[in-house]
C-alpha cells in the first residue's frame, strides 16, 4: 500500500471512530450521486423503449389494421407521428447529455424546459381523441371476429401488450407524459440543493407539471366542447319530449337574466377580446355561405348550358362557319367542359361544402356560451349577495369558464384556418377558369383559323359582334311586336259548375268592371281570410286592406266577405249575350256577300255535343288545331284530347274540325241581362 493510500485509510478510519460529519456527509452525497445517476439512466432507458412501442405502433401495427377504416385508424393512433417526432428529438438530446456527465443533470433539466410547448402541443391533441378511440375500442370488442384479428396483429408485434390490447397501446402515451414530472422530481430529490442543477430541475419539474395540468384541463374543455357541438336533426316531437321542468326553469332564469340586461338593472359582462374573435368568425361565415350560393347557382347555370346544343339539330343554314362552329361545340362539349364541371364538383363545390359542415360546431359553442354566459352572470350576483352557492351552480361557472377559455384560445387559429381553406378554394376556382379558356383556345385555334373574318383586329371584330348583335336585337324586337299582336289575350279559368247564378247576382250588384277570377287555390290564413278554389268568381270591394296594404283585397263572393291575395285574381271577362252579338255581325254580313256554310258530316262515333261560345279568338297552329273569332258558335265533340287532358277540346267550326283550348270556351248564352241566364 502506498503511503498516500495509507494516510488516507488512516483518516477514514479514525473518522469512522471518532463519528466526524464529514465522513457521513461524503457518503451521503455519494448515495445521492448514486441515486441521481440511476434516476438519469431510468429516464433515459425508459425514453428508449417507449420511443420504441411507439415506431411499432405506427410502423407495424397500423399497417396491418388494414380491417379497419382510415376514419378509425386516424382516431385510434391520433397524432402519434408526431409525438414521435417531437420524442425523438427529446431522446437524442437526452442521450447527447452522456457525454458531459458533470453537468448532465443541468443540460437534461434545460431539455425538457425547451421541450416544454412542444409535448404540450402533441400530446393535447393525442389526449383529446383519447375517449373517442375508446370508443371504437368498445365497439370492436362486440365483434368477437374482429376482436380476435385485432389481438392477434397486436401480440405478434408486442407480446407484452397481454389481453388488453389496444387499450394497452392507447394509453401508452398518456402514461408516459403523467411520468415526466415523477421522473424529473427523483432526480430532483437527489440533487444537493446548492448545486448548480437544483434551479433548472426545479424549474424543468414545475413545467411538467404545468404540461400535465394544461393538458387534463384542454381535455375537461374538450369534452365540454363535444357536448354542444353536435348537431342533432330533432324532430318536434322530440325537441318537445326534451322538454321538462328543470329545462324550462333553466331558460326562465336566463330569459329573466337577459331582460335585467337589457333593463339596464344589472350590468353585462364585457370581454372585448371574445367580441373581436366572433365578430370575425361571422364575417368567414357569412363569406362561405355566399360563396356556397354563388357556387350552387354557377352550377346551374353550367348544367343548363350544358343542357343546350344547337350544334345536335339540323340548322338549315348553309355550310361555312356554322359547320365550325358545330364541330367545335361538339368537341367541347363531350371532353371539355364536363370535365371542368367535374373538376369545379371535386375542388371547389365539395370542400366549400366541408368547410360549411366544419362551420356548424364553433356556430353552436358561440350560441351555447351566450346561455352560458346568462348562468354565470347570475351565479356571480348569487355569490356576491350570500357567499357560496351550490354544486350545480359551480358546475355552471366551471362549464362556461372552460367554453369561454376554449373559444378564446382556439377560435383565432379557426379563423385563420377557415381563411386560408376559403382563400385555396378560391385559387383553385380561379385557376380551373383560366385552364378552361386556354383549352377552349387550344381547341378552337385551327376553327378560328377558317372563320370569314379571323384577319380583324380584336377592335375592328369587337365593332362588327356589336353592329351584328344590334341589327338582331332590332329584329327580334320587331318580330316581338308582331307576335304579340296575334297572341291570344290572358286566359281565365272556365267557370265551376253551377256558378252561373251567383255571376248573374254579383252582376247585377256590382256590374262587369268590378269581377275578378280566381287564378289558382286560396287557402285562408286568417280568421278574414276566404278559401277559395281556382276558378271563383267575386266582386272587389276595396284594392287594400285596414292596414293599407294593397296585396291583400277585399273581395264578396255573394255569400262571404273577406280578404284575399290581390297576386292570386284577375279580370273576369263577361261573355256577350247572343243578341249583342247577332247585333255587332249583322253590320257585317251586310257588306259581305252572302256565302253558304258547309255541312258537316255526321260522326256516329262522336257521343253528344255541346254548343258553347268562343270568348276570345284563336290562331291555329298547326293542323290539329282550328282558328276560332270572338263570339263565334262552336260544338264540342270531345271535352278533352286524346290523352284525356282537359285542357284541350275537340271542336267543330264552319265544318272544320280540331283543337282549341278549353279555358278559351264558355256555355252558349240565351238571351239574359249581361248575357247569362238562370238555370232552369
Amino acid at each position: 500500500m502506498e503511503p498516500a493510500d495509507m494516510t488516507n485509510h488512516g483518516d477514514d478510519a479514525l473518522s469512522s471512530r471518532t463519528g466526524a460529519p464529514d465522513g457521513d456527509d461524503r457518503l451521503s452525497e455519494d448515495r445521492s450521486l448514486l441515486q441521481q445517476r440511476l434516476a438519469v439512466r431510468e429516464l433515459i432507458d425508459t425514453e428508449v423503449s417507449y420511443l420504441h412501442v411507439l415506431q411499432l405502433c405506427a410502423s407495424d401495427i397500423r399497417s396491418r389494421l388494414q380491417q379497419l377504416p382510415q376514419g378509425d385508424l386516424d382516431v385510434l393512433f391520433s397524432n402519434i407521428d408526431d409525438i414521435i417526432k417531437v420524442n425523438s428529438r427529446l431522446l437524442h438530446d437526452l442521450q447527447e447529455t452522456a457525454s458531459r456527465e458533470e453537468e448532465q443533470v443541468q443540460l437534461i433539466g434545460n431539455a425538457f424546459l425547451e421541450f416544454q410547448e412542444e409535448l404540450e402541443q402533441v400530446y393535447k391533441v393525442y389526449c383529446a381523441s383519447y375517449e373517442q378511440a375508446l370508443l371504437l375500442v368498445e365497439t370492436y370488442r362486440k365483434e368477437p371476429e374482429l376482436q380476435r384479428e385485432i389481438q392477434g396483429i397486436i401480440e405478434a408485434v408486442l407480446p407484452q401488450a397481454g389481453p388488453s390490447g389496444l387499450s394497452f397501446l392507447l394509453v401508452i402515451p398518456l402514461q408516459r407524459i403523467t411520468k415526466y414530472p415523477l421522473l424529473l422530481q427523483k432526480i430532483l430529490e437527489n440533487t444537493l440543493p446548492d448545486a448548480s442543477a437544483y434551479t433548472v430541475l426545479q424549474r424543468a419539474t414545475s413545467a411538467l407539471q404545468d404540461v400535465v395540468t394544461n393538458i387534463n384541463e384542454y381535455k375537461r374543455r374538450k369534452e365540454v366542447a363535444s357536448k354542444y357541438t353536435k348537431v342533432e336533426p330533432l324532430s318536434l316531437r322530440e325537441r318537445l319530449a326534451r322538454i321538462n321542468t328543470h329545462t324550462l326553469s333553466k331558460k326562465t332564469t336566463r330569459l329573466s337574466q337577459l331582460l335585467k340586461q337589457e333593463a339596464g338593472l344589472v350590468p353585462r359582462t364585457e370581454d372585448k377580446e371574445f367580441d373581436d374573435l366572433e365578430e370575425r368568425f361571422h364575417w368567414v361565415s357569412l363569406c362561405v355561405t355566399e360563396l356556397k350560393s354563388n357556387v350552387a347557382a354557377y352550377l346551374d347555370n353550367l348544367e343548363a348550358f350544358l343542357r343546350f346544343r344547337p350544334q345536335d339539330y339540323n340548322l338549315e343554314i348553309p355550310e361555312g362557319p356554322v359547320v365550325q362552329y358545330c364541330y367545335l361545340a361538339r368537341d367541347l362539349q363531350l371532353q371539355a367542359f364536363p370535365e371542368f364541371k367535374q373538376q369545379l364538383e371535386a375542388q371547389v363545390w365539395q370542400p366549400l361544402c366541408s368547410l360549411a359542415k366544419a362551420l356548424a360546431g364553433p356556430q353552436n359553442l358561440i350560441k351555447k356560451r351566450l346561455d352560458k354566459l346568462l348562468d354565470f352572470e347570475r351565479v356571480e350576483e348569487k355569490l356576491l349577495e350570500v357567499g357560496s352557492v351550490t354544486y350545480e351552480e359551480e358546475a355552471a361557472r366551471h362549464t362556461y369558464q372552460a367554453l369561454n377559455s376554449l373559444l378564446v384560445a382556439e377560435l383565432p387559429q379557426f379563423n385563420q384556418l377557415a381563411m386560408r381553406w376559403l382563400g385555396q378554394i378560391l385559387c383553385t376556382f380561379v385557376i380551373l377558369q383560366r385552364d378552361l379558356a386556354k383549352q377552349v383556345l387550344q381547341r378552337a385555334e385551327d376553327s378560328l383559323a377558317q372563320l370569314p373574318h379571323h384577319h380583324l383586329s380584336e377592335p375592328a371584330f369587337r365593332k362588327l359582334v356589336e353592329d351584328a348583335l344590334g341589327q338582331t336585337s332590332h329584329q327580334l324586337r320587331s318580330f316581338q311586336e308582331n307576335f304579340e299582336k296575334v297572341l291570344p289575350p290572358p286566359t281565365t279559368q272556365p267557370l265551376l259548375p253551377g256558378a252561373e247564378r251567383q255571376v248573374q247576382a254579383l252582376l247585377s250588384r256590382y256590374g262587369p268592371g268590378k269581377l275578378y277570377q280566381v287564378t289558382s287555390n286560396i287557402s285562408g290564413a286568417g280568421t278574414l281570410d276566404l278559401t277559395l278554389p281556382r276558378g271563383h268568381i267575386v266582386a272587389l270591394l276595396q284594392n287594400k286592406d285596414t292596414k293599407g296594404n294593397s296585396s291583400r283585397w277585399l273581395v264578396d263572393t255573394g255569400g262571404h266577405r273577406g280578404y284575399v291575395p290581390a297576386g292570386k285574381l284577375e279580370v273576369y271577362h263577361v261573355v256577350p249575350s247572343e243578341e249583342e252579338l247577332r247585333g255587332q255581325e249583322r253590320p257585317h254580313r251586310d257588306s259581305q256577300h252572302q256565302t253558304p256554310e258547309p255541312i258537316s258530316a255526321p260522326v256516329p262515333s262522336v257521343p253528344a255535343v255541346t254548343q258553347v261560345v268562343a270568348m276570345y279568338p284563336f290562331m291555329a297552329r298547326s293542323s290539329h288545331e282550328v282558328s276560332l273569332q270572338a263570339g263565334q258558335r262552336v260544338t264540342v265533340l270531345e271535352a278533352q284530347d286524346k290523352k284525356g287532358n282537359p285542357e284541350w277540346s275537340l271542336v267543330e267550326v264552319n265544318g272544320q274540325r280540331g283543337y282549341v283550348p278549353s279555358s278559351f270556351l264558355a256555355r252558349a248564352p240565351s238571351p239574359a241581362p249581361w248575357g247569362w241566364s238562370l238555370p232552369s
